[in-house]
């Protein structure tokens, strides 16, 4: 009998496509066919494309964005994954949900509340399943924590203190791409830390009540000028000013980046490439937030996007003692590597492993007793911790044992990640305390 095979669409061909890409071609090929790309850009559509063909995979039929709804059909589409700019994402899902499709969707689910909203109304009226890719949920390290929290070792949580590092090369790298608009993104609350507040809700089995925050630009955009960074070119292809620049991306040094951005900027005007100092830049690079949950704990959350070294610090303090985290993905930034995408020579994001040192520490410290080091087996540093793969095989249908972790993310999961972002950036605002649910009404 032949195997059935999931026909997948992506939407959305930038770089974040191309693990999808290699998986559905590689690894899932037994299971899952590739059938079609949209986006607004044919010659990225063409650059994975000729990926396929390098991994022996048959080409994918390419569509317009205008064509999105026919797609669907006319390349009996089952489900779509969304890996376009955040933005838009809420346009797809919905579409494809009330097309009859199921949705996996890149973090965050999107970028406001009336998006959110709207998505989680249509999952409700069409009765399909929109699923969010929070790898970090398949890390063995973060898996670990979820099981010594669970397990009562520490007892009852009544605190939490998370702090993220992103370094020169990872976290200038939002403020060169589409990312460096709120509009686009959501700003690295909704962007990024959605990653961080899954993990805590996932970790706690809670849900956030209140935020309170404190943002600002710091570092990046204008402010480069006074910290003496900023070597005034809009951007770097072509530009002598740019030449040593740590900052600045060599796209046209940088085949796959080239192919994917450099050639494809007559398209649709698109630089992948910007200064990060240059003006325009309207999301934040320091943030620090106070969040409650339902359970009465509490979160201090701190991230910094231009910090020396990558990686995070966790804390957890109970009733009956305190779990500790400590992952360093990278000691430092080389100079030589410093305007690098995170990875190795790669367009792939957080795909391959940082060339500087790091190591990660989880550590029990209970009440009365010596603390214990927790090994981790399975951790690697590469694709997040070896949680791409471990996803991946979920997603598409390779991992068949049970999941008593909880690890698979559902529209609902994606909204309350969503609504500790949307909160903090309100009371970055305001400068008050918001009630998440005066913001996002989540069943």
């Amino acid at each position: 009998m032949p195997a059935i095979h999931t026909r997948y669409a992506i939407v959305g061909t930038g770089s974040r496509a191309e693990m999808f890409v290699k998986a559905l071609a590689v690894e899932h090929s037994d299971t899952a066919q590739l059938v079609a790309l949209c986006d607004v850009n044919p010659v990225r559509m063409n650059a994975h494309n000729r990926l396929l063909a390098s991994l022996d995979a048959p080409p994918a039929a390419t569509y317009p964005v205008e064509s999105f709804a026919a797609m669907l059909d006319k390349e009996s589409v089952d489900a779509v994954l969304v890996t376009s700019v955040d933005r838009t994402h809420d346009e797809y899902i919905v579409a494809a949900l009330e097309a009859g499709r199921d949705v996996i969707t890149e973090k965050p689910m999107t970028i406001d509340a009336p998006r959110c909203r709207r998505i989680l109304d249509a999952v409700e009226r069409t009765g399909r399943r929109v699923t969010v890719t929070f790898n970090y949920r398949y890390n063995p390290v973060h898996e670990a924590v979820r099981r010594v929290l669970s397990g009562g070792e520490i007892g009852e949580i009544g605190s939490v203190h998370f702090e993220w590092q992103l370094d020169l090369r990872h976290g200038a790298d939002y403020f060169r791409r589409w990312h460096r608009e709120k509009a686009n993104s959501g700003g690295l609350m909704v962007h990024k830390s959605s990653h961080h507040f899954d993990l805590v809700n996932w970790w706690l089995g809670a849900r956030p009540v209140e935020v309170y925050g404190m943002g600002r630009l710091f570092f990046y955009g204008p402010a480069g000028t006074r910290h003496g960074y900023d070597r005034g070119y809009p951007r770097a292809h072509g530009d002598p000013a740019s030449a040593g620049d740590p900052f600045a991306l060599r796209l046209a040094e940088r085949p796959r980046l080239k192919e994917l951005y450099l050639d494809a900027e007559g398209e649709d005007g698109y630089l992948r490439d910007r200064n990060v100092f240059a003006p325009g830049v309207t999301i934040e690079d320091d943030m620090a937030v106070l969040v409650r949950y339902d359970t009465g704990a509490t979160m201090t959350y701190h991230l910094t996007a231009y910090s020396p070294w990558e990686g995070y610090r966790v804390m957890f303090n109970g009733s009956r003692g305190r779990l500790e985290l400590e992952v360093v993905e990278s000691d430092h930034v080389d100079l030589a590597a410093a305007g690098e995408v995170k990875g190795d020579h790669s367009a792939l994001h957080g795909v391959e492993a940082a060339a500087e040192r790091g190591w990660l520490k989880l550590t029990v410290r209970p009440f009365w007793a010596p603390p214990r080091d927790i090994d981790v087996p399975g951790y690697t540093r590469t694709g997040h911790g070896g949680a791409d793969v471990r996803m991946l095989a979920t997603i598409f249908g390779a991992a068949t044992e049970p999941d008593p972790l909880g690890r698979a993310a559902t529209a609902q999961d994606g909204a309350l990640s969503l609504s500790t972002g949307l909160a903090a950036n309100e009371s970055f605002a305001t400068g008050r305390p918001v009630r998440v649910a005066d913001l996002l009404d989540i069943p």
